[in-house]
């Protein structure tokens, strides 16, 4: 009986343990949230293309969000409150972001190719093939290399006829985090440029490494665009 008593005054801390910790971490999500919509809201955002998709969506086809790893952030402010699945890895910083996105109305789809990537991507194709529906995926994430494209958003778009979306950012104000990319984070009371390029639709039989060079030149293209003509 002292053993059972002893077994259950341990279970006990550890589940008062497990809820401080989730009290803590919900504290973090909320002024996490708080900051960014702050810092977001405080710059002057200038979005090109949101037809190119909204078109698509509304004709009750998928599209599918393109955004290299290191200008997510941006994307995640502009199409916050909208119905989007997004794939993201398991990894930890990945938590904290996702829970953020789940706060703005997004669904999030954890896995990568390096840990459950079977999984997101059965359920990333199950997405798409409703009408209607979009995916944002950062296709070099979450570990690179750099601006190269993994397989799944080539296969993903093949299986199920989805238009790719490139999008691009470029800011006035931001600081950078280096790693194995450089993850953007904006400054407040800025410029934020975010352009939606037009629609990239891979036939089933075209082969990955042709379909991954067109997805690069395009991600290249609206960059370059949105650098150069900043006006709109």
């Amino acid at each position: 009986l002292a053993y059972i008593k002893e077994q259950r005054q341990i279970l006990s801390k550890r589940h008062l343990l497990m809820n401080k910790n989730k009290i803590f971490y919900n504290i973090k999500v909320f002024l996490g949230s708080s900051l960014l919509k702050f810092i977001y809201g405080s710059n002057d955002i200038l979005v090109e293309g949101r037809k190119n998709y909204q078109t698509i969506l509304n004709s009750n086809n998928s599209v599918i969000f393109s955004v290299w790893h290191g200008q997510l952030l941006s994307i995640v402010y502009d199409l916050r409150d909208e119905p989007i699945n997004a794939v993201a890895g398991t990894h930890s910083d990945a938590d904290y972001i996702s829970s953020i996105a789940s706060r703005w109305g997004w669904n999030m789809i954890r896995g990568s190719s390096k840990e459950r990537g079977n999984i997101a991507y059965k359920k990333m194709i199950n997405i798409l093939n409703k009408k209607g529906s979009s995916v944002f995926i950062t296709p070099d994430g979450p570990t690179g290399p750099r601006r190269v494209p993994k397989l799944g958003i080539i296969r993903a778009a093949q299986t199920t006829g989805a238009a790719i979306i490139p999008v691009s950012v470029h800011s006035t104000r931001k600081w950078g985090f280096t790693n194995w990319d450089t993850f953007y984070l904006e400054k407040p009371f800025g410029k934020i440029y975010i352009r939606y390029g037009e629609p990239i639709y891979f036939k089933k039989l075209k082969d990955i490494p042709t379909c991954s060079k067109i997805l690069i030149k395009e991600m290249k293209n609206i960059e370059k665009l949105n650098v150069t003509n900043k006006k709109f």
